[in-house]
């Protein structure tokens, strides 16, 4: 078991930083590579890592040099969605604990290829879905694993965030959205949403998700966002973008469950995942932040019907009593971090992991299966709405899996 952890980063844009600033806080880990396409990206992170009082990290363009490097342990992939899977591939070929950041894949046979190319080597694979350890996410787990929401029927999970900026800005800051908006049609970022929800309904553990059918409304935001604000853009104020507005996916999974996640990035709004758990004795929705059990609620149904602030934001009421013990005692380094703290806790997973001190609490077959919803999703929008199959990635050990992470960060 290794006390130190040498990792590689590869794709220094805007998520890359965004790790490697939590990871300078752990004492088990070196931020021994830093690696992108620019340059400029390159100095910028190995200045944060020599500014933290680390030794100066090798430096380079091309990710292959980095996957070359001997005394390295680890990687985390951070660059665009197009390029993850290549690197990926090509990393656990060389035998490297591979650390993947998220998205979804519009080539089926990206997620097919990552199970077997991890299953042929063994090489470790985590992925990292940092919204799997949200405060709120965890929380429902638990009160889920202890059966207070009852048999679960339904979750709905959503990507509602306004990035009309960031995409019509694309080409300015050398960011990736704009070309896949231009040019796709489907739920392009699934994993934020699902993630948390297959892990409360035990999708490959004894679940699978079996079909999808997606549906997109019209593409209109982000001709209106740069006709008032981006007028001289002559390119982008005549481009037809393919993106619908609102991209809605209703999944059903093997033992009856049903899951829909809507993607809404080009509207005006207020970020929300819409995490909500649906089950016989009660359930939980972000949007009012409010837990519903049957037996405890102190109003009536009718009551609070009449009268719904009675129960609005009461879910930190019930933190108090289910939240995950790594919300209750956050640590410094979690506190610093990213995403309210999501980053440092899914890092901490992975350096654990890493470490060989357990396996991924995040593994390839999630990967896969959460992944692969962007390319089936584009199908059936594309086919009039057609239902499509998605497949088992784990060739039946779903059914009897008994690998599982262990330790304070497992969500297994």
């Amino acid at each position: 078991m290794k006390t130190m952890v040498k990792l590689g980063v590869i794709g220094l844009g805007s998520r890359g930083p965004q790790l490697i600033k939590p990871l300078l806080k752990m004492e088990d880990v070196q931020v021994a590579a830093v690696c992108d396409l620019y340059g400029d990206r390159v100095q910028h992170a190995a200045e944060m890592v020599r500014e933290a009082g680390g030794e100066a990290p090798f430096q380079t363009t091309d990710y292959k040099e980095v996957l070359a490097l001997d005394a390295l342990d680890a990687v985390i992939i951070a660059t665009s969605w197009e390029h993850h899977v290549e690197i990926a591939l090509a990393a656990m070929q060389r035998g490297l604990f591979t650390a993947m950041e998220v998205g979804g894949t519009y080539r089926l046979e990206d997620c097919f290829q990552l199970v077997q190319v991890q299953e042929e080597t063994g090489t470790p694979f985590f992925f990292l879905e940092n919204c799997c350890y949200g405060q709120r996410e965890l929380m429902c787990l638990n009160m889920a694993r202890q059966g207070l929401f009852g048999e679960i029927v339904h979750c709905d999970g959503a990507y509602r965030h306004d990035l009309r900026n960031e995409i019509s800005y694309g080409r300015e800051n050398r960011h990736y959205r704009l070309d896949h908006y231009k040019s796709h049609n489907c739920e392009n970022y699934p994993t934020h949403d699902l993630g948390p929800i297959a892990k409360i309904l035990g999708i490959n553990r004894g679940n699978r998700m079996v079909r999808l059918v997606s549906v997109a409304s019209k593409s209109c935001g982000l001709h209106e966002y740069i006709k008032t604000q981006k007028p001289e853009d002559e390119t982008l104020l005549h481009t037809q973008f393919q993106q619908g507005d609102i991209v809605t996916t209703v999944i059903t999974c093997e033992n009856g469950e049903t899951i829909t996640l809507t993607l809404d990035t080009t509207l005006p709004r207020i970020y929300s995942r819409n995490f909500t758990v649906h089950g016989t004795k009660g359930m939980y929705q972000e949007d009012g932040d409010y837990v519903f059990l049957e037996k405890e609620m102190e109003a009536s149904l009718a009551e609070i019907e009449e009268s719904p602030h009675l129960i609005w934001r009461n879910a930190e009421r019930y933190a108090e009593r289910y939240d995950n013990g790594l919300w209750k005692h956050p640590s410094k380094g979690m506190r610093e971090s990213g995403h309210g703290g999501m980053d440092y806790l899914v890092l901490r997973a992975m350096v654990n992991a890493a470490k060989g001190e357990t396996l991924p609490a995040i593994d390839v077959y999630d990967a896969a299966s959460w992944m692969c919803i962007t390319v089936l999703s584009e199908k059936s929008i594309q086919g009039g709405n057609m239902p499509m199959e998605i497949p088992d990635f784990t060739n039946g050990k779903y059914k009897n899996r008994t690998d599982k992470a262990t330790g304070k960060y497992a969500l297994d």
